[in-house]
């Protein structure tokens, strides 16, 4: 069963309380997302430990329930 954005998100933002998370559904499918996640709490990580602390914030649901995600991370300007 497919993940809803929403939850994506949800999860997301209980991890990373400042994060701005915007889900995008790439194939209208429930199963290939794109996600942008910026936070303060990334200044000064590298992309890949930006990157690990969304994957971590999913919980191992990634290659599961959760099929695909592109992500992109940022800080804020």
């Amino acid at each position: 069963m497919p993940m809803a954005a929403d939850d994506i998100a949800d999860m997301i933002r209980a991890a990373i309380p400042d994060a701005q998370v915007e889900i995008t559904d790439l194939a209208g499918d429930g199963d290939h997302y794109a996600a942008r996640v910026v936070s303060e709490s990334f200044r000064g990580l590298s992309r890949v430990a930006q990157q690990r602390a969304v994957y971590a914030a999913l919980g191992g649901r990634m290659g599961g329930v959760l099929h695909a995600l592109q992500l992109t991370t940022a800080v804020p300007n």
